[in-house]
């Protein structure tokens, strides 16, 4: 996001906060009656306080004053009444209005294409989506509670001092919008203050994130007090900006107080030559001056809402950001999922870069026959995993085309391709919840038997057995106290359950032993049997026996055949193989 918003800009975010509030407006509404209520009602008070100077000026006249005084008591239950309604409402439509805009921004997320995901850090996301919208909360519910409330009674009261003296009114208007000037300059200025603030909040979740997610590495490779640096570097930021926006900002109530004294000054003084002339009653004087005090107190909440109301706009433009980001493309009108999916793979002439100005997969074509093993190898970062990813549609080629059973992936519905093809990869990934909720993930309404069953092939079954409730013992998220090895396992026993006709093995057994291995070689070959599958291995041992060999590098598919037939060629893979198993 740019680093300040324009007029424009804000204009535009506060009409998106208008459309969420939209379905909130009867709420909004009675809020707005009660306000009229409560003000009125205080603003009342100073007349019976008027009134009560003048009951007892001179001789007494308790019969009035009692009922004078019984008045003040039910104006203020009355209006003690109205200002908690009208607070239960404001918190209704603001923390609704705030969970349609998580919700919304949750659901985006989910739509948003790995792009975006792959070159945006997650704390900065989750930032936009808990403390941008938390802050957004603040201000907006700051807004409805005070904002409107203070309007009102700068209106009423002005209407209530020229039922009592046009003249002294005249000095207020014309003294009031000194104050407007102030909290409107310092607003504008500590606008872009905010926005920095935010941004530089979301960079800071960033680091915390990835620093708890990775605290391992960092501690195995000595990297604390670098960590640490890092953190002090964008913590003092933090402050820095923090400090500034807070300083600047404050400086709207005393600059609003400041002149709200003078205000007070001079409705004291001309009051009190109006009562010493006798055009002004002492009770009058006294009502006067309570509508100054509550004439002026009004200025000092606004200007402090519209500093929190310009934090609210900078963490909105932020969150609404988030929302305009493209999602990836629909699948096309009528798109239709593959039936009784043979598995026939053809890649032909497929270009993809991740960004234009660096070349990564060119002209890659192959056709996998139904069944068939496709074992692809290469040095790191020669494009195996951009090729499962293009596969999977994680993204879309830039040229040519990959089809399945004849149909071109880019025409049937992502959802339907990706059912159809069961991937693991060597990065595991494990929710918090139960062991088998975890293996049923891509099977919920797979029975107990059938979870036991897939265990039992990837080898997995005896150790969950050992866990405190077995399968029923709730982990943490990404695995928690399981080693990673095992945490492969459950990823390999919730592929086993679903069984789809097409296999993606991303170096599935890089954290298994040697010995379990082995047996989970047998298992997958039974499981690849009469399933188009593609296995991308480091380990050439766990290869040899694939259907056809893709040798990669640089992109490119530099060659292909079985093992044996790439042994005798006595190239890369060749190479290769002898680098692993040389002594």
């Amino acid at each position: 996001m740019a680093a300040k918003l324009n007029r424009r800009e804000q204009r535009a975010v506060l009409a998106r906060i208008l459309r969420y509030i939209r379905p909130h407006l009867p709420k909004l509404l009675g809020s707005l009656a009660l306000a009229l209520v409560s003000v009125a009602l205080s603003l009342y008070l100073p007349i019976l306080v008027g009134r009560a100077v003048d009951c007892i000026a001179g001789e007494v006249d308790f019969p009035a004053l009692s009922r004078t005084l019984f008045t003040m008591a039910a104006c203020v239950v009355l209006t003690a009444a109205a200002q908690w309604l009208q607070s239960d409402l404001n918190n209704r439509v603001t923390y609704a209005t705030v969970r349609d805009i998580r919700r919304d921004a949750f659901s985006h997320l989910q739509r948003l294409p790995m792009a975006y995901l792959d070159a945006h850090p997650s704390g900065d996301i989750v930032s936009r989506m808990i403390a941008d919208v938390d802050t957004f909360a603040d201000g907006l519910l700051m807004g409805f509670t005070q904002l409107f409330t203070g309007v009102l009674t700068i209106l009423g009261t002005l209407l209530f001092m020229l039922t009592l003296s046009p003249a002294i009114t005249l000095i207020v208007v014309l003294i009031t919008p000194l104050s407007l000037l102030v909290a409107q300059f310092i607003a504008r200025s500590t606008h872009g203050m905010f926005v920095l603030q935010s941004r530089t909040r979301g960079e800071q979740t960033a680091l915390i994130d990835e620093a708890i997610a990775e605290q391992k590495l960092v501690q195995a490779f000595g990297r604390e007090k670098a960590t640490l640096d890092q953190f002090d570097e964008i913590n003092e930021r933090l402050g820095a900006c923090s400090l500034r926006a807070v300083f600047f900002s404050s400086l709207t109530n005393p600059g609003t107080r400041f002149v709200n004294a003078l205000v007070y000054a001079a409705v004291a003084l001309s009051g009190a030559y109006a009562a010493v002339s006798g055009s002004l009653s002492i009770g009058g004087l006294s009502s006067f001056l309570s509508y100054a005090n509550q004439y002026t107190k009004p200025f000092n909440e606004i200007s402090g809402v519209i500093t929190e109301v310009q934090n609210a706009l900078a963490c909105a433009g932020r969150i609404f950001a988030l929302l305009d980001e493209p999602p990836q493309a629909d699948d096309p009108a009528g798109a239709q999922p593959l039936a009784d999916v043979r598995g026939d793979v053809q890649l032909a002439d497929v270009c993809f870069s991740y960004t234009p100005e660096r070349k990564l997969i060119e002209h890659v074509s192959l056709h996998a026959a139904p069944g068939q093993r496709i074992a692809i190898v290469g040095p790191t970062g020669c494009g195996k995993t951009t090729l499962i990813n293009l596969l999977m549609r994680f993204y879309d080629v830039d040229a040519g085309e990959i089809r399945i059973d004849g149909r071109e992936t880019r025409t049937m519905p992502r959802r339907a391709l990706r059912r159809s093809i069961g991937m693991v990869l060597q990065d595991t990934w494990l929710f918090a919840g139960t062991i088998r909720d975890n293996i049923a993930m891509g099977k919920p309404d797979a029975t107990d038997e059938e979870i036991v069953a897939a265990a039992r092939a990837a080898h997995a079954h005896g150790f969950i057995r050992r866990l405190p409730d077995g399968y029923r013992t709730v982990i943490a998220e990404n695995g928690g106290s399981l080693s990673q090895g095992q945490r492969q396992l459950l990823c390999i026993a919730r592929l086993m359950l679903c069984l789809p006709p097409m296999l993606i093995l991303d170096e599935a057994t890089s954290s298994i032993d040697t010995r379990t291995e082995r047996r989970i070689q047998d298992a997958f070959a039974t499981m690849m049997r009469g399933r188009t599958s593609f296995i991308v291995a480091h380990r050439l041992s766990t290869i040899q026996s694939a259907d056809l060999i893709l040798v990669m590098r640089d992109g490119q598919v530099v060659e292909q055949g079985t093992h044996e037939a790439l042994l005798a060629q006595g190239g890369f893979y060749a190479a290769l193989y002898q680098a692993q198993f040389a002594q």
